[in-house]
């Protein structure tokens, strides 16, 4: 097996609709298509990142929530790329999410910092090396 890359992430939303606003005008990401599947009272929201892979944005009538501390076996927190984190930083800023302080990773000296999407779903914002 030769795998070529992440192809999507898929998440349920508690608020489709305060989620659908966050990951498209907050973080930017591009819609591809949105589908009201009435059989599932459920929506499905393909979102793609601007290396081609997507995130697919669901919503479902009374999801559980998700189980954050201490941390659950499964997915832990999905990581985004930047170019310059401090302009990503200040971006979130604006439009009142808040972040953590920067870290640097001990093994590839790169900055990083988490912030959370409206449901609390951990998200990382990992700064590319510079030029």
């Amino acid at each position: 097996m030769h795998l070529l890359g992440l192809h999507h992430v898929a998440l349920i939303a508690a608020d489709y609709a305060r989620s659908k606003h966050f990951y498209t005008h907050i973080l930017g990401l591009r819609v591809l298509r949105e589908t009201f599947r009435a059989e599932r009272d459920s929506y499905k929201l393909d979102l793609e990142l601007p290396d081609g892979a997507q995130l697919e944005l669901f919503s479902f009538p009374a999801p559980p929530p998700r189980p954050t501390r201490p941390e659950a076996c499964g997915l832990r927190h999905l990581a985004l790329s930047v170019a310059d984190l401090d302009a990503a930083i200040a971006h979130l800023a604006q439009h009142g999410v808040a972040v953590e302080p920067v870290r640097v990773d001990e093994f590839t000296d790169r900055r990083f910092t988490f912030f959370a999407d409206p449901d609390g779903l951990p998200l990382e914002l990992y700064e590319q090396a510079r030029a």
